[in-house]
């Protein structure tokens, strides 16, 4: 039987499922987690403070979650958030108690700072640890929150058959010489890691915040692929990223643009992203 449990998974079923372990086994939750340049650390359940689900009685739809395979992690930010959240666990079992019950530690590696959040008390309407819980017994926490429960990149299928091609088919428009504009929605960081030739970057964050420069950016190339393409007919825009799931977004938010921020459009994504290129189409293509 264990005393104290300690949570570092990377999806939202599995923060679930061992919050209410947790909580119907009245042991405190010492959790951490890491994306890109920040991390956070937690405790939950412990000496009447919160738990996960008094801060999120309900999971947040899984289109929206980013989860490490997606988003990226640079390594050392989980060996930090590690070494404290080691520290916590020896601290509450050595009965120093917790530096991080109803606080919440922040880091943001790229300027090297820390600072902390006070949390919301334990709620007393908490399906879970609240005065009358309704979560009594451990459940189907997919099911619950939509999702995989695995840190494992997500395949999401957010746009018909007919919004998407195939990178092969992507190949033969190239090879075709069609005019078209790739639109590459990855952030700038990885951009430089790799692209493909004559793709436009424009982050998935700038379009959904509908930044000035970008849209204007957007804009001025779908005109020169118009006249590239000396028809009526709207622009084809073919919009990658690493996975294949950041460029479904876009292309949603695009066909919102099209035709009131933008020309016409006829926006697809590219399915499996670049990696799907680098292991179909091209295997020098470097894999990150």
């Amino acid at each position: 039987m264990y005393d104290i449990v300690a949570d570092c998974s990377d999806n939202v079923p599995t923060r679930y499922l061992v919050n209410d372990a947790c909580v119907l086994g009245g042991k405190p939750l010492v959790s951490a987690s890491a994306l890109r340049m920040e991390g956070q650390l937690t405790v939950y359940n412990y000496e009447g403070g919160p738990c996960y689900r008094c801060l999120y009685p309900v999971p947040p739809p899984p289109e929206t979650v980013t989860n490490c395979s997606d988003g990226g992690v640079l390594g050392v930010v989980p060996g930090i958030m590690g070494c404290f959240q080691a520290l916590e666990v020896l601290k509450i079992a050595s009965g120093q108690g917790s530096s991080c019950s109803q606080q919440l530690l922040m880091l943001d590696a790229q300027d090297v700072r820390f600072r902390s959040i006070r949390l919301r008390p334990r709620q007393a309407g908490c399906a879970a640890c609240g005065e009358n819980p309704t979560v009594t017994a451990l459940q189907d926490y997919e099911a619950f929150c939509g999702s995989s429960a695995t840190d494992k990149c997500r395949r999401l299928c957010l746009l018909s058959k007919e919004q998407r091609i195939s990178v092969q088919e992507y190949k033969e428009i190239l090879e075709g010489g069609a005019p078209h504009l790739l639109l590459d929605v990855r952030p700038l960081v990885e951009v430089d890691i790799c692209h493909l030739p004559l793709s436009l970057s424009i982050p998935l964050a700038s379009l959904e915040d509908r930044k000035t420069e970008h849209v204007q950016l957007l804009k001025e190339r779908i005109v020169e692929a118009k006249q590239r393409l000396k028809s009526e007919s709207c622009v084809p825009v073919y919009v990658i990223c690493k996975m294949g799931n950041d460029s479904q977004r876009a292309v949603q938010i695009l066909q919102q643009m099209a035709g009131l921020e933008v020309e016409p459009i006829s926006a697809k994504d590219v399915s499996g992203g670049l990696m799907a290129w680098a292991q179909k189409i091209d295997p020098s293509f470097p894999q990150y």
